[in-house]
């Protein structure tokens, strides 16, 4: 069976569903996917066994020149790649009118997606050829295995997802982890958690002896990091790389902390302990899903400068301990 996943966005929305293709391995021996997703998050769909082509599409970008030539010829080599195959299965997971007026109607098969009441666009549903009702008040990987299930025929399972992507980096890991990677950036001025209170969680786990490793990947945001890292000997600020680098940088940490950002859903598809900082945003329905994911919130406000640096120590002693290093 050949199924073609469109979900093109964002990098939690891509990572969400994941959980979605183990189970349907799972379920139906032979399964193969396809999957349609925006150019910065292409080299995640190939992490997943059961992937086997991704087609990367650009509409981001597309829009800022869509009629002329060199974006015309992009957009006619992404038609005939999509409609290169009759597939037994369409699956739009995005639910959005962009996604399903410019990828699904394209594609050759029965179209699956979430109706009227479910999909995030209502109109999107109206290029479905089979419409699932999927309850919202649930968390966006169990709505998306719920659809998967819906679309081929099989019971979802009942345990939690399981990414199936750890294993694609394992083979790095030859020795025990001694380090902590600090996750910094995010896109919203109100999810950031403030620089001196970062400053403090550094120094407070100068003791421990683990190294802690700051990603970037913008100017501005390396420009933090080696604010950060400033006078601090244990610190190291990394070079820019790609996010395939990144993750196996989050692969062998022992431990990560995070704002509410892309990374930190990353860090969970990895399986990777990881306390994750929320302010302003509900972890909920889109928080951090998977092993040894814990929610670090101020506890009486909803801005992140309420919380101190001492009550995100307190969620790490237990990772401190596993690790064998104490403060």
């Amino acid at each position: 069976m050949r199924v073609l996943i469109v979900k093109t966005s964002s990098m939690g929305d891509v990572l969400h569903t994941l959980p979605a293709l183990t189970d349907a391995m799972q379920a139906i021996p032979g399964i193969r996917f396809d999957w349609v997703v925006e150019e910065g998050f292409a080299q995640i769909p190939g992490w997943h066994a059961a992937v086997d082509r991704v087609i990367p599409v650009a509409i981001r970008r597309w829009r800022k020149a869509w009629f002329s030539a060199p974006i015309r010829a992009e957009r006619q080599k992404f038609r005939d790649a999509v409609r290169a195959v009759q597939y037994d299965a369409i699956i739009d997971a995005q639910g959005l009118v962009k996604s399903a007026a410019l990828v699904t109607r394209l594609a050759r098969g029965v179209k699956h997606g979430m109706d009227w009441h479910s999909a995030r666009e209502p109109l999107a549903s109206l290029f479905y050829n089979r419409r699932h009702a999927i309850a919202k008040a649930q968390h966006a990987v169990e709505r998306t295995r719920e659809l998967f299930a819906r679309s081929l025929g099989y019971a979802r399972p009942q345990i939690q997802g399981d990414y199936g992507i750890a294993q694609h980096f394992l083979t790095d890991q030859t020795q025990p982890a001694s380090y902590a990677v600090f996750l910094h950036a995010t896109t919203r001025d109100d999810k950031h958690w403030p620089e001196s209170h970062w400053r403090e969680l550094i120094a407070l786990l100068q003791p421990t002896g683990l190294r802690i490793k700051l990603p970037w990947g913008a100017a501005h945001e390396e420009a933090r990091a080696k604010r950060l890292a400033q006078d601090m000997d244990h610190v190291e600020v990394l070079p820019r790389m790609s996010l395939e680098k990144v993750a196996r940088e989050l692969a062998g940490a022992a431990f990560v902390v995070s704002v509410d950002t892309g990374l930190s859903h990353l860090t969970a598809a990895l399986d990777r302990p990881n306390i994750t900082l929320y302010g302003p945003t509900d972890p909920g329905l889109i928080g951090g899903y998977g092993k040894n994911q814990v929610v670090c919130r101020p506890e009486h406000s909803s801005q992140l400068s309420d919380l101190p640096a001492a009550a995100v120590l307190e969620k790490l002693q237990p990772l401190l301990a596993a690790e064998n290093v104490h403060v």
